[in-house]
């Protein structure tokens, strides 16, 4: 609807709406803050994406689904809530938000995706709640900020490059028993594991 509006800088979004569509508004770079109504219960893919102006957005307890690559790319968001009525925070969804440096994973979410957080490269601290049952492929890799991680007891596995390139990470908690892939701390030179 308005993707590529980059001359865009801020827009009302009506309390009619349910949904924001794939796309909706991707490459919107001048956006600086947005906030979504009560009314919307999904946001679909990439409609976010590179809305590089972006520095915070309002979720609200309404949105049960995040898309793929949702808020991929939105460079200059430094922190983001994910409300607790969202179960999957899915492929790629926070990729490349190299501003931000928190995050907020609600009890609700049982699954982190492929690449979710891929090369979120000021993301210094994630708290992984006990929900979580499944980290996906590459989730934090080159996160560069991030030095330490506690691994839930529900998490069984530990998939290829979760963690690779996290230059900066010293200490990981990990549950006996959990599965770790050979891959998962590749490029992590300083990295300690605590199994408990």
């Amino acid at each position: 609807a308005f993707a590529g509006c980059s001359s865009l800088d801020s827009i009302a979004i009506p309390k009619s709406v349910t949904e924001i569509g794939e796309g909706t508004f991707y490459g919107c770079s001048r956006f600086t803050s947005i906030s979504i109504p009560e009314s919307v219960t999904e946001i679909g893919d990439v409609a976010f994406r590179s809305c590089s102006g972006l520095t915070s957005v309002t979720i609200p307890d309404s949105v049960k689904k995040i898309g793929k690559c949702a808020f991929m790319e939105c460079s200059n968001l430094t922190s983001i809530s994910i409300p607790p009525t969202v179960t999957e925070i899915g492929f790629r969804t926070f990729n490349r938000c190299t501003g931000l440096t928190s995050i907020t994973i609600p009890e609700s979410v049982t699954e982190i995706g492929d690449c979710a957080f891929l090369e979120c490269t000021s993301l210094a601290n994630v708290i992984i709640p006990s929900s979580v049952t499944e980290i996906g492929y590459g989730a934090f890799s080159h996160c560069s900020s991030l030095t330490s991680i506690i691994i839930p007891s529900s998490v069984t596995e530990i998939a290829e490059l979760t963690f690779s390139d996290c230059t900066d990470l010293m200490e990981v908690r990990i549950p006996n028993g959990c599965n770790v892939h050979e891959s998962a701390f590749k490029n992590c030179p300083n990295v300690k594991i605590i199994h408990y």
